[in-house]
């Protein structure tokens, strides 16, 4: 059983980093995570098969906490993250997508949660600054406060204007231990985060808390492709389908209403792509007026203008939706690579 005690302030934690591809955007993660106030951190990054201007700007990182590991060749975040674990020194392991960056009191915050929890296998997260080129906003609108399950959270809309809730790979902090148990399913192409905090949840022992306080940012809508913006309707269904004996049949519904139809329609899926999701709606899971109403919703109405629509009822309910008091000043500077090594 992991060591919670207060004295365990020396405890080790490992940022695992999974990469490819990007070294500008990478150099702006590991310097989020060497700026951390928890003393007792190293870095993996993990690159997902051959990468020589990743090679070269981690060849020129002076901290001896950051380390690289590479696979032979490209086999996927879930993968690349599990090899992360592996390697890692670690107690507690947290995860930090290369295009993500932590606030600097992140892990020292998440490492006082788990110091506080009576459970064997403590899994924390947090709320994060989504930012796009449009605004930052503060998300989840909804904290998890452990009096439903999971996937009742993360997929079971409170409203329209509602986004569901959230618990962002770069968010999570969880024990080696547990994550050797439970790894990332190798070769998952999306849905990566709700698939491992899905089945880690269905383990006894394991308590999920989230704080309030935003400790990640999340680049979001900037128009770069992202498999979790992809089109697959079908990959979508069949995964929601091979989670069905973990989940509510509410869950299984309201996911069916918002992910499957935003992609086929994205897709132009034909008549019966359609139908198929109509039927996985009402007859494999338990759909409830709201979730049909997000069926209606993401099946009529435009994209473009359901955005608009969102943000304006967003804006009169809440109408300062830039982040409160945060400082996000580390995270706009240029994309610079950190703590070169000087030639002699």
């Amino acid at each position: 059983m992991p060591d919670h005690s207060p004295a365990a302030d020396c405890t080790l934690v490992s940022a695992v980093i999974p990469t490819r591809g990007r070294p500008e955007m990478l150099a702006l993660a590991v310097r989020s995570a060497l700026r951390q106030t928890w003393r007792f951190l190293e870095v993996i990054v993990v690159l997902d098969g051959p990468d020589a201007a990743t090679e070269a700007y981690l060849a020129s990182v002076a901290d001896p906490r950051v380390r690289g590991v590479m696979l032979p060749e490209p086999a996927g975040g879930c993968a690349a993250r599990n090899t992360g674990v592996r390697a890692a020194r670690g107690e507690w392991i947290a995860f930090l997508d290369d295009d993500d960056e932590w606030m600097p009191d992140k892990i020292a915050c998440q490492m006082r949660v788990v110091r506080e929890s009576r459970a064997w296998f403590p899994v924390v997260t947090s709320r994060l600054v989504a930012r796009s080129p449009r605004s930052s906003r503060v998300l989840p609108p909804r904290v998890y406060d452990g009096s439903r399950p999971v996937a009742d959270y993360l997929f079971c809309r409170e409203g329209l204007t509602d986004s569901g809730g959230l618990m962002q790979t770069s968010t999570l902090l969880a024990s080696r231990e547990l994550l050797l148990a439970v790894p990332f399913r190798h070769g998952l192409r999306m849905h990566q985060d709700w698939d491992w905090i899905i089945r880690v949840t269905a383990c006894e022992g394991v308590e999920v808390r989230m704080l309030a306080k935003p400790l990640t940012v999340w680049r979001v809508e900037d128009h770069r492709a992202t498999v979790s913006r992809s089109a697959d309707w079908r990959f979508s269904l069949e995964w929601i389908r091979g989670m069905r004996r973990l989940i509510s049949g509410r869950a299984f519904s309201s996911f069916v209403a918002v992910q499957c139809v935003w992609r086929a329609r994205t897709a132009h899926a034909g008549p019966w792509g359609r139908l198929s999701i109509l039927r996985a709606f009402l007859f494999e899971g338990r759909p409830q007026l709201r979730s049909s109403a997000h069926f209606f919703l993401f099946s009529v109405v435009p994209e473009q203008l359901r955005r608009r629509l969102r943000d304006a009822l967003r804006s009169r309910r809440d109408p300062a939706e830039i982040t409160d008091g945060l400082t996000l000043a580390f995270s706009r500077r240029p994309a610079q690579f950190p703590l070169r090594k000087t030639s002699n």
